[in-house]
């Protein structure tokens, strides 16, 4: 593992709503990241079915999405978010861990650009989709 990559990956680990989601790191690394996030009631955002509230997507995709641009080759250090689009295809199955997985896919000198994904078990059928952009920390 790179210097930059342990970099990005003590720093999702040190993000509060990380934590308190149970993010877990599983790849990383040339601007490509992977976390999941394991079933947890108390992120159910509907009681009568159990499933997973969209903000708790949202954050887990956001997160994996930053973690894939902080471990690309050309970005020199750290980032935040400018603009990420999630596409909310269907409902996360309740009691299955929800698995996110980002690629920073282009990087200019002040921009970054990624895609991710987030699946369940049934992975031919995603959860949630994103498309989003970040900032590249100068030099």
């Amino acid at each position: 593992m790179t210097d930059k990559t342990k970099i990005a990956a003590q720093f999702i680990q040190a993000i509060p709503h990380a934590k308190a989601l149970g993010l877990q790191l599983t790849h990383i690394g040339h601007g490509e990241a992977e976390i999941i996030m394991p079933y947890n009631e108390a992120l159910i955002g509907d009681p009568k079915t159990g499933v997973i509230h969209g903000g708790a997507v949202s954050a887990m995709m956001d997160t994996c999405a930053g973690a894939a641009v902080m471990s690309h080759p050309a970005a020199p250090g750290g980032t935040a978010t400018i603009d990420l689009r999630i596409d909310y295809m269907r409902a996360a199955t309740p009691g299955q861990a929800i698995t996110t997985k980002a690629e920073c896919y282009h990087i200019t000198r002040s921009v970054a650009f990624v895609r991710a994904t987030a699946t369940d078990e049934d992975t031919d059928r995603p959860v949630a989709t994103a498309s989003g952009a970040f900032t590249v920390e100068k030099r």
